[in-house]
């Protein structure tokens, strides 16, 4: 019967695939699979020219403009770094949330009282984002959000509160899923000295809803006076050697100071439960490995992070880790474990409590901090988004320092 099915699903596949032969007719240059049942209305990425910086832009302006045109009644999320130390001995510093939940002691030694980066001028480390931002088109139009305080949604506000979270932990790389504002983001970051590349889905669900700001993808930025960029690409995931709708984008980078090379990729898998949909998202893990090994990841530091849309015991995971050889970056707190979630919604059919998202990294590497994840208090009764915070993931993040 799966095998049916599976037939059934690549046929329907290959049929769509065949019709993007033809060349893309609209603005923006995108490969479409087509949909059966509706029209796209593929619009630019025009929705933020009111959103003006100057030349003079600071890290710490933006932030303060931030924080000056939201409202002061929602505070936004306030996380501190664990720092880790093999000369740990102190039960006393274990953060509060593993002592909760009943995990063992781990080797830090601060929490911090702070999100700068210290590292920003050190040659051989580094500090790594990802975030599933939560596109705007699907937000209002999709994905079925119950109890959210009154303004959540609204991008005038949530844009702020989005440049904010990324700002507001400086990091050398950033690595995004579900953009589809990308000319904001790439107008704001490239006036601090950020370089980004963007990959839209090939079918994006948000060019089919209303007032969409066109197609929603994959966007990855890295500090320009921190890395030389030797190469880029970006890949359209493959399930059963047929392209499906998500996509990958790779960078190779040169660390100036040091000459060190890093790869680092980003990547959105395909969401949604079920035995099939478990099984395709294994495939495109394969097809993610492949490309990465392909790209020659496997003799370099390699960071790969993501929304996997998948939990840590679903086969892509392990597919993952033993193709690459690679481990997350928050077992490193959590006892090889997992945080206990990086996304918390209540959606129309129910609430959604998981881990979904990652940042995987290989023997070349080594975990210096980790950004804590905020609580339950933090997160509060109606759960993510709210107006404290713009996605329905959270952000993580870490040092990483090149051995």
């Amino acid at each position: 019967m799966i095998s049916t099915v599976a037939g059934i699903m690549m046929f329907a596949v290959r049929v769509s695939v065949k019709r993007i032969t033809e060349p893309a007719k609209n603005a923006l240059k995108i490969t479409r699979m087509g949909s059966f049942t509706s029209a796209p209305a593929v619009r630019e990425d025009c929705q933020d020219v009111d959103f003006e910086v100057g030349s003079s832009t600071t890290r710490d302006s933006l932030l303060n403009r931030c924080l000056s045109e939201l409202p002061s009644s929602a505070p936004l999320f306030t996380r501190n770094f664990v720092t880790f130390n093999t000369n740990y001995s102190s039960a006393s510093e274990e953060p509060e949330e593993l002592q909760s939940w009943g995990l063992k002691r781990v080797p830090f030694i601060s929490q911090g009282c702070s999100s700068a980066n210290t590292h920003a001028q050190d040659g051989g480390r580094f500090r790594v984002l990802t975030w599933n931002i939560l596109a705007q088109a699907l937000a209002v139009s999709h994905d079925n959000f119950v109890g959210l305080p009154e303004g959540t949604l609204d991008w005038a506000a949530r844009r702020l509160r989005i440049l904010h979270e990324i700002l507001i932990y400086d990091p050398d790389v950033i690595c995004l899923q579900e953009v589809d504002h990308f000319n904001f983001l790439n107008s704001t970051l490239s006036s601090l000295g950020y370089r980004g590349v963007f990959c839209s889905k090939p079918d994006s669900p948000c060019i089919y809803l209303a007032n969409n700001n066109g197609p929603d993808g994959c966007a990855l930025f890295y500090r320009r006076d921190k890395f030389d960029l030797i190469s880029a690409s970006s890949r359209v995931l493959e399930i059963w050697r047929v392209q499906s709708n998500q996509v990958c984008i790779f960078a190779n980078l040169r660390l100036r100071d040091t000459g060190q090379q890093v790869c680092v990729a980003t990547t959105h898998l395909k969401a949604r439960q079920g035995a099939l949909l478990t099984t395709m998202r294994n495939e495109q893990g394969k097809d993610v490995s492949n490309y990465l090994i392909s790209c020659g990841s496997l003799a370099k530091p390699l960071i790969l992070c993501g929304d996997f849309n998948a939990v840590s015991t679903e086969p892509v995971i392990s597919t993952v880790k033993s193709r690459l050889g690679v481990k997350s970056v928050y077992g490193k707190l959590y006892n090889g474990e997992e945080p206990p979630y990086t996304t918390w919604k209540v959606r129309a059919d129910g609430e959604y409590r998981h881990t979904i998202d990652y940042i995987f990294y290989n023997k070349f590497c080594d975990v210096e901090s980790l950004l804590r994840i905020p609580t339950e208090e933090q997160i509060g009764p109606s759960r993510l988004p709210n107006l404290s915070y713009a996605s329905d993931h959270i952000a993580i993040a870490c040092d990483i320092r090149l051995k």
